[in-house]
This record gives structure tokens, sequence and C-alpha cells, in this order.
């Protein structure tokens, strides 16, 4: 296996890793409630699961 013949520089080094960074989720607005959430997601608000702003299901409480 080759191997560098010179060891890399901490300035070389982190040159190249400038192009490794955490980006920020995108966040939508549901029209209807308001809430923050995943685009192009379902989401749970006050025990009703909406999608792009209508109810789709209801959380059943069993007792």
């Amino acid at each position: 296996m080759p191997n560098p013949k010179r060891k890399t520089s901490k300035t070389r080094r982190d040159k190249r890793r400038t192009h490794y960074k955490a980006t920020a989720n995108a966040v939508a607005i549901c029209p209807t409630t308001g809430e923050s959430h995943l685009p192009h997601r379902a989401f749970w608000h006050e025990g009703k699961l909406y999608f792009k702003g209508n109810v789709v299901m209801e959380k059943e409480v069993l007792a």
C-alpha cells in the first residue's frame, strides 16, 4: 500500500475539511394549525395527525 512521504499539515487538512458542515433542516409551517414541522411529512398536533393541512387520523383513547 502506498504511504504519504510527508505528514499532512494541520492547515492543509483543515482546508479539505471546510466542506464538511452540518446544515439545519428546513421547517414548514402548517396553514391550518400554525405548527412547525418537516416539509412533506405528516405530524401530530393535539391528538390529530395532519398532512397538507388536513386531518388524516385521530388518536383513539383506550380506557
